[in-house]
């Protein structure tokens, strides 16, 4: 299960580029367009850190047994 170490920063480089795009959006003045990325990148940064914390969970876990 060693690729869930790489899953998590896949979220934070998605998070990354719906921030990107909701900017570009902004600028275009697109708002409505805008707040969806914006609620996507909040899911990516949301889902990166979870992520985290459920690999060390299981890390730690798997150190017991």
């Amino acid at each position: 299960m060693n690729y869930l170490r790489f899953t998590q920063y896949a979220y934070l480089i998605a998070g990354f580029i719906f921030a990107f795009d909701a900017y570009q959006k902004f600028e275009a003045g697109e708002t409505n367009k805008a707040y969806i990325s914006i609620a996507f990148t909040a899911v990516g940064i949301f889902m990166f850190f979870f992520r985290r914390r459920f690999a060390k969970k299981f890390d730690d876990h798997n150190k017991k047994l």
